[in-house]
């Protein structure tokens, strides 16, 4: 009696041991077409779900002209994938589709068991990445939305709290919630995003008045835009071979060789089917490709479907209104590319060839920055009075200084300066010297 006393103190005092719950999942797409894209999307899909911490045991795939309106499948196919989870002994399924709320209700009493889609994956990825307030805070409103607008379609089945894919983030704690304290919760995240945007508005503004100009870098998940910042400014931003590595943007200063400064802002990477509930709950954050002078498309030259992802990109590049930027398109990963393929970029202004990894490509690719932020501006040539010194101080500031000069009759500078100062500082030369302006 004695040693079984023993044995239950030491049972209850051992602490709890949390484990991650490993979910074991089926893919299911649907292909409405003959070459369509859906064994790349699946691919795409397994990448995706394996980021979330799932383990695919494979994928099951449909050919259809449409999408069952009730069920996703047909009723065929259903009654075969209801075997294959059986005889898998699979948590759930993952469709590569948004579904509706009565596709996922239908879907789960035939199947009996955890019907999720590529939105709510990619929704759960994004909550676990997420790491500063603002991000928490897109991530939470697009959550909500997309909860939102199933609430009927879930009924009893509303509650998510087993554990698993789709129960991560912010937005969990509001799911049994009725519609109008959603809706309340909804609004106020979208006062505290608008505080948000009104700071980064500001940031904007400061910017444009200290006239340095940005260059935002955009690309598909996973092709290196968080490696060529970091190797270019030392941002220590997360490196890694997954889909979403990183998800909050990050910008800083690149002083370039000939003294020229430019700022650097890491994007979210794009992908197949991105949510339309995460495009515009992370508007302000993509936007900064709206507002950059630059636009550096990084690609991932060793994908097989790169052509495809370089599309995907300028389709929601076109999506946020961005459009009449200069463009650096660069084809990264060449250290991976096994074949001789011809890479070009019919909409980018220049297209190089790098690997941001060995370094290869990377001077060319700092010199075409240090062209494009020299064609913004003009070559001012000629000659100061001594007691106009502080013209000196406007251009090292803002332009590019390459001669200066102190002679007898003023100081005399060759610079390039950005043009809507060119007209001022012309003005300030000495008139003997205004016949060397270019």
């Amino acid at each position: 009696m004695e040693d079984c006393a023993i044995n239950e103190t030491k049972r209850t005092t051992e602490p709890f041991q949390i484990e991650e719950i490993t979910e074991q999942v089926i893919l299911v797409g649907i292909s409405q077409r003959e070459n369509d894209d859906t064994e790349d999307s699946l691919e795409e899909l397994e990448e995706l779900a394996e980021t979330a911490g799932a383990v695919v045991l494979g994928s099951v795939m449909q050919s259809r002209e449409h999408i069952h309106p009730g069920t996703y499948l047909g009723a065929g196919k259903l009654q075969e994938l209801r075997q294959i989870i059986a005889e898998w002994e699979a948590d759930g399924i993952i469709c590569d589709d948004e579904l509706s709320p009565a596709q996922i209700r239908n879907m789960e009493q035939e199947l009996e068991c955890k019907v999720m889609d590529r939105t709510l994956l990619i929704l759960d990825i994004f909550a676990a990445r997420a790491s500063t307030s603002e991000g928490k805070i897109q991530v939470e409103l697009a959550q909500l939305k997309y909860r939102m607008s199933r609430l009927t379609g879930f009924g009893v089945s509303l509650s998510r709290l087993g554990g698993g894919i789709g129960t991560r983030g912010p937005g969990e704690k509001k799911l049994e919630s009725d519609r109008r304290l959603i809706k309340n919760r909804i609004a106020q995240l979208n006062r505290e995003l608008k505080q948000v945007q009104k700071h980064r508005e500001i940031t904007r503004g400061q910017r444009e008045k200290n006239r340095v100009k940005v260059a935002a870098i955009v690309g598909y998940t996973n092709a290196g835009k968080s490696t060529l910042l970091n190797r270019l400014t030392h941002a220590s931003v997360l490196e890694e071979d997954k889909l979403f590595a990183t998800l909050d943007p990050t910008t800083r200063s690149l002083k370039l060789e000939s003294g020229q400064e430019i700022l650097l802002t890491d994007t979210v990477g794009f992908i197949r089917k991105l949510p339309h509930h995460l495009i515009e709950a992370f508007r302000s954050t993509l936007e900064e490709a709206k507002y950059a002078d630059i636009i550096v498309h990084v690609v991932d030259a060793s994908n097989p479907q790169w052509e495809k992802q370089m599309q995907i990109v300028y389709e929601t590049l076109a999506q946020l209104g961005v459009s009449g930027k200069k463009r650096i398109t660069l084809f990264n990963k060449q250290d991976k590319v096994t074949e001789r393929e011809l890479f070009r970029d019919l909409q980018a202004d220049r297209a190089l060839k790098v690997s941001v990894k060995t370094g290869e490509g990377m001077d060319d690719f700092l010199g075409t920055l240090e062209k494009f932020l020299r064609e913004d501006k003009r070559l001012l040539e000629g000659a100061f009075s001594y007691d106009q010194g502080n013209q000196i101080s406007l251009i090292r500031r803002y332009g590019e200084l390459l001669q200066e000069e102190y002679r007898e009759d003023g100081i005399y500078v060759k610079a390039y300066v950005p043009g809507e100062l060119y007209p001022n500082l012309a003005e300030h030369m000495s008139r003997q010297e205004r016949s060397g302006i270019d």
